[in-house]
């Protein structure tokens, strides 16, 4: 009741518009706002960043300062979404360090994904893809359609089997003017339920819209894709899937996404033979793939490159959102090339700003 109650207070607002933060009448953006109040006071704005519909890094301007929350920062040069929006100031940013410490495979043609397709379809196996829900389940689909537009892999059919997946990604679809315009371009005509995502439709998409069909699918032998969630392997539809194509060889799990310590994805990609799940112990005898290169988060170089935009240093770079050994690797790197402050984030740490 009490998240129902806050989910009905929130009010969307647009990028890149200032919202001024008082708490009395209401604006006409339909946030809180006091109008005995001069317009000079602190104010949030939102910038796209390019990690999925809607994620933004929010400017908080109190006087002359301003405070940047990097979120999760997005990636340049990528399908689905566009870049992430440039910031040129900031007094204090709080900036994420997922892959502070490395670069992602560059795979710019969908090769890497090519091969993976074309050789579990020549052993007449299964592909299963656990995705997350959000966000990489459309750029899964993208490369998919453009291998088989480009005739590079066979024409499987592909099923979609996560409720939330589905949701997210008719949300994706009815929103292509806030999507990388290649998708507007790609848009076409498909049957059933695959006309309400056409932008993302392969040649023989499947939306498993009930336990039933998913069930279906699990018992299931022909040669296809199946994209799943969670995107570790924690939950969901894809531990029936994966419990299912684990014990043969002739079958492929494909990981497109980082992997938690502690995750049977983890353990899978580390080369675990044999995992729990559903209460009983599954034999692992499919071939474990990953594939880097659909990350949504900024690598190191990419981190790098949005912080060039800066036209001064902040005050100080607070890392947040990364394992100890990329936190480290970024400090470094942002102290020695840009040469800047930088202070790693600790849990429950408390930080005085200087106003």
């Amino acid at each position: 009741i009490d998240a129902a109650r806050a989910i009905d207070r929130l009010q969307p607002v647009g990028y890149e518009r200032p919202i001024p933060l008082w708490s009395a009448g209401r604006s006409g953006d339909g946030v809180e706002t006091d109008p005995g109040r001069s317009g000079d006071g602190p104010s949030v704005e939102f910038v796209n960043a390019g990690h999925l519909l809607g994620s933004a890094y929010a400017r908080i301007r109190i006087g002359d300062k301003l405070i940047v929350f990097g979120g999760d920062l997005g990636r340049y040069g990528r399908p689905v979404l566009p870049d992430p929006a440039p910031v040129s100031e900031a007094d204090y940013l709080l900036l994420e360090s997922t892959y502070g410490d490395r670069l992602h495979i560059s795979d710019e043609t969908g090769e890497q994904l090519a091969g993976i397709v074309r050789e579990t379809a020549r052993r007449r196996g299964k592909l299963i893809v656990p995705a997350f829900a959000i966000g990489r389940v459309e750029e899964l689909l993208y490369w998919l359609k453009r291998l088989e537009d480009e005739q590079r892999i066979p024409v499987l059919p592909v099923f979609v089997d996560s409720p939330m997946a589905i949701a997210a990604l008719q949300f994706y679809a009815a929103r292509l003017n806030e999507l990388d315009a290649e998708l507007t371009d790609n848009a076409r005509l498909h049957s059933g339920a695959a006309r309400q995502v056409a932008a993302f439709a392969t040649e023989r998409l499947v939306l498993v819209a009930s336990p039933q069909q998913s069930a279906d699918l699990i018992a299931s032998r022909q040669p296809s894709i199946v994209i799943s969630s969670s995107g570790m392997a924690t939950g969901g539809r894809v531990l029936r899937h994966l419990a299912a194509t684990l014990p043969d060889s002739k079958n492929t799990v494909l990981f497109v996404g980082y992997q938690s310590a502690g995750t049977r994805g983890r353990a899978l990609v580390d080369g675990a033979k044999e995992v729990r799940m559903l209460g009983r112990a599954i034999p692992v005898a499919a071939q474990i793939e990953r594939l880097d290169s659909m990350s949504a988060h900024a690598d190191a170089g990419e981190i790098m490159r949005w912080l060039s935009g800066f036209s001064r240093p902040p005050r100080t770079v607070f890392l947040v959102h990364g394992e100890p050994v990329a936190l480290d690797a970024l400090a470094a790197r942002i102290r020695s090339e840009r040469g800047w402050p930088v202070h790693i984030a600790v849990h429950r740490e408390t930080m005085s700003l200087d106003f």
